[in-house]
């Protein structure tokens, strides 16, 4: 695999794991007993912190990609072995 490729690929796990971390941790104005600034909305974090999102999300983005290096490496789950659209017609399945 190119190194690019492995860039590329990274970078594609780190914004799905940004996304997928970013909801875990966060509280609102109003459970923090916080007073809502006017035009805010209600859904907003209280204190955001990208840094720890973006700490999370390269953890959990290293894992993912570790798995998927591994699998690309020793072959565990090929293209042979999905099957999404059942037998192909004419086959004695």
């Amino acid at each position: 695999m190119e190194w690019t490729s492995i860039i590329a690929i990274f970078g594609l796990f780190w914004v799905l794991s940004a996304f997928l971390v970013m909801p875990f941790g966060m509280r609102t104005v109003e459970e923090e007993g916080d007073r809502k600034v006017p035009g805010t909305v209600e859904s907003a974090p209280a204190q955001f912190r990208p840094g720890r999102i973006a700490l999370r999300a390269t953890i959990l983005a290293l894992v993912l990609f570790g798995l998927f290096y591994a699998n690309y490496v020793y072959c565990w789950i090929g293209l042979e072995n999905l099957n999404l659209f059942g037998s192909p017609p004419g086959s004695a399945a």
